[in-house]
């Protein structure tokens, strides 16, 4: 969506990717067209079809950037320190082949995944999101955002089957580096559904929040 009809002094900063089905490993087709292009706003629609079916959906606002003299806000208190490197980390009944294998994570004292709470950890890929292709900052972004509800999980496990439907990503400016951290929560109510809300923040402070909703549902793969 970034090279989609890209404008000088024009920056995504929200998309929302809808997952609809699991997306397979495979031939993939991509499409994007412009919904609306003015002066200051563009909204940008894609998708993603696999053997005929749509599998995500996804929607951006590229908005033209803001003045220099705008002034720099953001979180309180700032992100903590990267941590030291640390052993491969495990997340129970995922697929540790492919997505988590290909980042490098740090949690902030050690956690990890299978940590209910809370949670805080720095992410960076190991290889490129698409094989010989630069990632950009936003790319970058939304590779580490859809882990946003794993970093600061909940639930329990054994008791509940949750799925991320979707991924908000909004960012306030670009974030700069490799690696980018966040700091996140889940937030539950009985006969409702749950929300994964998501601190995005690289080696200069905040950049951006993630927001993912989650479906939860009783799990009955287990005794």
């Amino acid at each position: 969506m970034e090279r989609h009809g890209p404008r000088p002094g024009m920056r995504i900063a929200r998309m929302t990717v809808e997952l609809l089905r699991p997306v397979p490993v495979g031939d993939l087709t991509v499409t994007v067209r412009t919904v609306r292009s003015g002066g200051s706003v563009e909204v940008l629609e894609g998708e993603i079809t696999a053997g005929g079916e749509t599998v995500l959906l996804a929607r951006a606002f590229r908005l033209v950037a803001s003045p220099p003299y705008t002034p720099s806000l953001g979180p309180v208190p700032s992100a903590p320190a990267l941590p030291g490197p640390q052993p491969p980390h495990t997340m129970a009944d995922a697929h540790l082949d492919g997505y988590i294998a290909a980042m490098e994570w740090r949690f902030e004292d050690g956690r990890g995944f299978d940590s209910l709470g809370p949670g805080t950890a720095w992410a960076r890929q190991r290889i490129p999101l698409v094989a010989g292709a630069p990632d950009s900052p936003l790319t970058r972004a939304l590779t580490v955002a859809d882990s946003s509800w794993a970093v600061g999980f909940e639930l329990d496990h054994h008791t509940n089957l949750v799925i991320n439907t979707d991924v908000t990503l909004a960012l306030h400016r670009d974030p700069v580096g490799q690696w980018l951290c966040l700091r996140s929560h889940t937030e539950a109510s009985p006969d409702g559904s749950g929300l994964a809300l998501g601190q995005l923040d690289d080696e200069l402070g905040g950049c951006g929040r993630v927001l993912q909703t989650l479906l939860v549902t009783e799990r009955r793969d287990r005794p």
